[in-house]
């Protein structure tokens, strides 16, 4: 019995599920159901063409969506947090478990993470988009990321939601944003580096999965854990500080707000674009082409 692996070509830059053929001419679902990382790298490739050719209006609303996605994981990160008495490690990784509700609503539901986005450097490299056009996407994304976090700042201040627990989840806020801008400017970059490359894995391997239970099940485990060991997002940080500060009477400025945000940003492009997106073009794309 011999698998096979077809691909349809198009838009959607997906796998058709691989069958098995038998010699009674029926089709069954191959063993090896999987798309090989040599292939993955060639669509994230493709996807990346197509992310940085998309218009200023799709990308800055796409962007502004996915702020807010973002932000919707970390409003539950922080409810369930708050007043755990699990301990320390099992309540961080609970915490993480319910975060992972932002980047599954990036994938599913369509829209575009600066973090994610740091794979189309695999793009760049190849020559198919040119640096202009990756700082263009980057820049337009990021903004809207910004706009889409500060946002869902807004609407939670206004919605009294931490008010839930007698006031305890304003409490959690305060204190995440705390930690956050108490880091030092190398710890927050080294930090934002490790972030990146959990996120970039669990979007690599979303090209993997055949479904939606498949994508989610990719997105769960590397975004538990980085937010279970203390690894910094910058997207996730434009809700979280802003938030935070809000609870705290002004002790944290847009100076502390910027000493977190850069170092982290710079950390997620190095964790994601180098440490991701660069070796597997170097191993997959350009051995291939040599």
């Amino acid at each position: 019995m011999l698998a096979r692996i077809r691909y349809e070509e198009g838009p959607q830059l997906m796998p058709k599920r691989a069958t098995a053929s038998r010699n009674d001419n029926s089709t069954e679902p191959a063993v090896l159901d999987v798309v090989p990382p040599q292939r993955i790298a060639r669509l994230v490739e493709d996807v990346g063409v197509k992310k940085a050719e998309l218009s200023f209006l799709a990308t800055l609303s796409l962007g502004i969506l996915a702020g807010a996605f973002i932000a919707f994981g970390a409003m539950f990160f922080t409810l369930t947090v708050t007043g755990s008495e699990l301990g320390f490690g099992p309540t961080r990784a609970i915490g993480g478990l319910a975060f992972s509700l932002g980047l599954i609503l990036v994938i599913v539901g369509g829209a575009e993470l600066f973090t994610g986005n740091s794979l189309i450097v695999l793009a760049c490299a190849s020559r198919r988009i040119s640096l202009a056009a990756l700082g263009r996407n980057w820049g337009i994304v990021y903004l809207g990321n910004l706009i889409g976090a500060l946002g869902a700042v807004a609407l939670v201040e206004l919605s009294g939601v931490l008010e839930l627990g007698g006031g305890a989840v304003a409490v959690t806020a305060e204190a995440i944003a705390q930690s956050k801008v108490a880091l030092g400017p190398m710890q927050a970059f080294v930090r934002g580096i490790l972030c990146n490359v959990l996120v970039c894995l669990a979007v690599w391997m979303c090209f993997a999965a055949h479904t939606v239970t498949g994508k989610v099940f990719a997105i769960i485990f590397p975004i538990t854990a980085f937010v279970a060991l203390g690894f910094e997002h910058s997207v996730a940080n434009m809700y979280l500080i802003p938030i935070g500060a809000l609870q705290g009477g002004g002790d944290i400025g847009l100076f502390d707000f910027l000493m977190n945000i850069v170092p982290v940003t710079l950390g997620n492009i190095v964790g994601g674009g180098v440490l991701v997106a660069l070796v597997y073009w170097l191993v997959y794309v350009r051995e291939a082409r040599r």
